[in-house]
């Protein structure tokens, strides 16, 4: 696959990658899930404790999407990055490779949680299998390529997704 959203012919990387069309496979996802089960899923609807337990998990989704998706997209200064093909390890970075898909994935995670029903939860699943699929062989197929040993060790060291350092 050829992007062409160059800033500057030296650019190794094209600015946006494959994000806005595999948001928008992932948030189909969402959507499709969401219309399943308020047409021939509703026995899945979850009341009482699990319906609590639904909205709090979606609150945490929630807030750590947002959370993410702004240190990934707004504090870190990646376009700069990009633009001079320089591999970021720090801020955000440090905890997730994926900010900004993070952010949204999460996002759309909560959601699903707030219609309370279980069967959206393979959904779940099915979005985190496109994400590291799509990523693997295009993103992390190019970085490698342009980065070599330096993105290896950080591929080691951070996770694709969820926030937190490696041991």
């Amino acid at each position: 696959m050829k992007l062409t959203n160059y800033q500057n012919r030296d650019q190794k990387l094209p600015l946006f990658g494959i994000g806005p069309a595999l948001i928008f496979v992932i948030a189909l996802l969402s959507l499709i899930g969401i219309l399943l089960s308020k047409t021939c899923m509703r026995g899945g609807n979850v009341s009482g404790s699990f319906r609590i337990l639904f909205n709090a998990l979606g609150i945490l989704f929630l807030l750590s999407g947002l959370l993410v998706w702004f240190f990934g997209a707004v504090k870190s200064d990646m376009d700069q990055y990009i633009t001079t093909n320089r591999l970021k390890t720090d801020g955000i970075f440090a905890y997730t490779r994926n900010p900004m898909y993070a952010g949204w994935w999460f996002l759309l995670i909560a959601i699903m949680l707030f219609f309370h029903n279980i069967w959206l939860l393979p959904f779940i699943f099915l979005q985190w299998l496109v994400l590291t699929l799509v990523l693997i062989f295009t993103e992390e197929t190019w970085l490698t390529k342009l980065y070599g040993e330096d993105y290896r060790h950080y591929c080691q060291r951070v996770n694709r997704f969820f926030p937190w350092k490696r041991k």
